[in-house]
């Protein structure tokens, strides 16, 4: 295992529960960092975490991100009991299909969710976040963004698409715009990932569909995402800040 040193880093981490952000936190944790593991309906999975990984002050925190005032006291209470923190890893996301052969009411209902969730919460966290990196003379940024930004996506997922964009534009601007503050942002793009949300899709499709879109012979796993989000973490990447990574197995290059 790649060894980056991450002891006594305070990482504020969304979405740690399942999916790619646990293997993230899990990944941090053994590198020595203290992660504010959020989740919002899978504790069991988040106390697991913090269980297993036990040479860390790492601690478990409730919020629903599609709820402006439980974004607010998630922040604030991350805060409050870190003191500091370090680098905000932006990764909490929704991927709700909502085919434009539906009806608009119902179409724009997703469209809200999706976007409140994968973009608002995510641009209400960067302003807190920017404030407190100010206050304490910088700090770092991590956005999980998708190939869907540069691909395109598929027509029942164009408010995934657009929340994706958003974030990529808000972490370039970050970069620009804070970087004398000592503050850094950076974009992880992975393409299709071995989830639970994945393992969904080939239950129904295939694994064949997904493997005939990609130029290796094996599905991208979430672990193989932790160490560049670590080194992210680090300072190793610094002079990268502003760039955007493509971790999507060749399925989309550019």
């Amino acid at each position: 295992m790649i060894h980056i040193d991450l002891k006594d880093k305070n990482i504020l981490l969304t979405g740690a529960s399942n999916g790619i952000g646990k293997a993230v936190a899990d990944f941090l944790m053994k590198m020595g960092a203290n992660v504010a593991v959020h989740y919002n309906i899978n504790k069991a999975s988040a106390e697991n975490l913090i269980a297993t990984n036990k040479n860390t002050m790492s601690k478990t925190f409730k919020a629903d991100l599609s709820n402006e005032k439980e974004v607010y006291k998630f922040f604030n209470d991350v805060r409050d009991s870190f003191k500091r923190i370090d680098v905000i890893i932006l990764n909490a996301g929704v991927f709700l299909p909502h085919s434009t052969t539906i009806d608009t009411e119902g179409w724009y209902s997703t469209w809200k969710k999706t976007i409140d969730i994968n973009l608002n919460a995510v641009g209400l966290l960067t302003k807190l976040g920017i404030d407190h990196f100010k206050s304490n003379k910088g700090g770092r940024f991590v956005y999980i963004g998708s190939r869907a930004v540069f691909r395109g996506e598929t027509e029942e997922y164009l408010g995934y698409a657009a929340s994706k964009g958003g974030i990529v534009s808000l972490a370039r601007s970050v970069a620009r715009s804070f970087g004398k503050h000592n503050i850094k942002s950076f974009i992880l793009s992975p393409g299709f990932t071995r989830t639970q949300m994945a393992e969904n899709f080939i239950a129904a499709y295939g694994e064949q569909k997904v493997l005939d879109e990609i130029s290796l012979n094996e599905l991208t796993t979430p672990q193989d995402l932790a160490p560049l989000i670590g080194m992210m973490c680090s300072g190793l990447m610094d002079h990268a800040t502003g760039a955007t990574i493509d971790v999507n197995a060749g399925s989309h290059i550019r």
